[in-house]
């Protein structure tokens, strides 16, 4: 006979089942795409949705979860994508050199960067991030020596242990999965973690975090320098998916991008981002077929959703599933 405490494990245990199987079939049905003739096109595209979902996920970090509205984040996202082409040209195109060397240099980055930005809060904070990133964007306009300047940084092609295995289309589609994926498993476990509760404490009450012994510029610059690092990790599949690098990675636009993802699709929630980078880029590649003015509409779309929901498409959909289970109940 089942007692009324292991009734109630098993309650607790489905739902949390749930919340790993739904990404594991989604993982293993986008990792079988390719074997079962998913066109070349199809595979660019979903390159594209993974590198920018995990833009917009390490943007969450700091924007759904610390409180913190950053207006500089591709200036990781570029910092990683040059440092990764540099290596490259210069050094080694050995891919277990160049991306976590790629991702040391935006976490290191980070430091000098969100030391300063942390000091201030709210509209402040905001404008130095965006003059921090603006601060990278002329650097790689001018170190033409370096960064090749307005004409970008031609990368060539990856090797794995001195063979060029990732050359074609569908092995660099499942080494981007694979590396979304662990990312993705790295972030949840952050976010769900006592580090990832006090953040989320600091985005509702700072005053009462530190009232309670936080140090909360310390846990703030944390949470910036781990999202720069992610954020490194998505430039640098960035650069090695296009083989090329240019100032424009770092510039605000791509910053207001990333911020645009995540707010479409729902700050604070997990897969806020992922969706938002989803409808985002679908739509820019859709309608950007269609009429030159995809930017109006999603706009308009992003209008809509500040104004009527301003959790986002997730969040939508989860007051409405609180709302099925209130009913049901």
């Amino acid at each position: 006979m089942i007692t009324a405490i292991e009734a109630a494990q098993k309650r607790r245990l489905l739902p949390a089942l749930g919340r790993w199987l739904a990404p594991a079939a989604l993982v293993l049905f986008l990792a079988a795409a390719p074997m079962v003739g998913l066109p070349s096109f199809a595979q660019s595209l979903v390159l594209e949705i993974l590198i920018f979902s995990l833009l917009s996920l390490s943007l969450n970090l700091l924007l759904g979860y610390t409180g913190l509205v950053s207006f500089g984040h591709a200036a990781f996202f570029a910092i990683s994508g040059y440092a990764l082409g540099i290596v490259s040209v210069r050094l080694t195109t050995e891919v277990m050199v160049t991306l976590p060397l790629a991702i040391l240099c935006a976490g290191l980055a980070a430091i000098p960067f969100g030391w300063l930005c942390i000091r201030l809060s709210g509209f402040y904070f905001l404008m130095i991030t965006f003059a921090l990133a603006q601060m990278v964007y002329v650097a790689a306009f001018r170190w033409t020596w370096l960064t090749g300047g307005s004409d970008g940084l031609l990368i060539p092609g990856p090797t794995v242990f001195g063979v060029t295995a990732l050359s074609e289309r569908s092995s660099f589609y499942l080494f981007v999965l694979t590396v979304f994926s662990l990312c993705c498993i790295a972030l949840y476990a952050i976010v769900r973690s006592p580090f990832g509760c006090t953040l989320v404490g600091i985005r509702e009450n700072a005053v009462r975090m530190r009232a309670l012994g936080y140090n909360v510029r310390r846990y703030k610059l944390a949470a910036f320098v781990v999202g720069a690092a992610f954020a490194g990790v998505a430039g640098a599949l960035n650069a090695l998916f296009n083989q090329f690098i240019a100032p424009e990675s770092a510039h605000w636009s791509q910053s207001s991008l990333a911020l645009v993802m995540v707010l479409i699709g729902g700050a604070g929630y997990f897969v806020g981002p992922i969706i938002g980078a989803t409808i985002v880029i679908l739509l820019q590649h859709w309608l950007s077929s269609i009429t030159e003015y995809w930017g109006l509409v999603l706009g308009l779309l992003f209008i809509g959703l500040v104004s009527g929901a301003r959790d986002g498409i997730a969040g939508i959909v989860a007051a409405a599933v609180r709302r099925l289970a209130g009913s049901r109940r």
